[in-house]
């Protein structure tokens, strides 16, 4: 039987049709956004399958630690999953067929023969904050203090290694309040995957507003800058 099925396959492929085999389309992107809530990205997957392959074909996405993932069939031969990923800037992407030839014959193939990068691009960091300044000030320095939370996504671990105060504007108000804002944590700052990370700031003023502006050695977000007002709030 395996040497019937094997002739009907040479037969097919002389006639240009690979009735024995399967190929794989894939959709997926080669870049997402890094998603902070779920950490999952749709992978999709297009299959045509020969004459002699029979239903159904099973699909896989195999992972970088060797796990293979299955996917679910859709409409019109496409293959989908949501994949997790974690904590890293980019995943290797590769797919393993199974299918069978006439119900006997089972053969498997990965797509690509080699993995394919898919890009994880950091999300934007903290780009405005609020400070509370409705308590009284710090009875030895005068001040009012909050902090400013910081989430990485896209690496295991990274630091801030700079953070200054700037002024809004060239306005004369939002030149004398950037002076009386100043940094208070020590750098370099630690910053873990999903841990949000703080930079403290005290202000003289209890109303204010400034750009707090920070570096650091994330992969592709090398500064940020983020609008602070400090305002006292209203009562809950």
């Amino acid at each position: 039987m395996r040497r019937l099925i094997g002739y009907s396959c040479l037969a097919a492929v002389a006639l240009g049709l690979g009735g024995c085999d399967v190929q794989l389309q894939d959709e997926t992107p080669g870049t997402f956004t890094a998603n902070p809530d779920i950490g999952m990205y749709p992978l999709t997957v297009k299959v045509t399958s020969g004459a002699l392959v029979s239903t159904p074909v099973y699909v896989f996405v195999v992972g970088a630690d060797g796990q293979q993932v299955p996917l679910s069939a859709g409409p019109n031969g496409t293959f989908g999953t949501m994949y997790p990923v974690k904590c890293k800037p980019a995943f290797p992407l590769q797919y393993l067929a199974v299918w069978r030839v006439q119900g006997v014959l089972t053969k498997h193939q990965l797509f690509p023969a080699q993995p394919r990068d898919i890009q994880l691009t950091p999300p934007p960091l903290t780009q405005q904050a609020n400070i509370d300044t409705s308590g009284k000030p710090d009875k030895k320095t005068h001040t009012w203090q909050g902090a400013v939370s910081y989430n990485i996504y896209t690496a295991p671990e990274a630091h801030i290694t700079g953070a200054q105060v700037q002024p809004v504007s060239q306005d004369k108000a939002d030149v004398k309040a950037a002076a009386g804002v100043s940094v208070v944590s020590t750098l370099p700052i630690d910053a873990t995957c999903g841990t949000p990370a703080a930079v403290t700031l005290a202000t003289k003023e209890q109303t204010a507003h400034v750009n707090l502006v920070i570096t650091t050695d994330l992969p592709g977000v090398s500064q940020a800058t983020t609008r602070v007002d400090f305002s006292p709030q209203p009562p809950q």
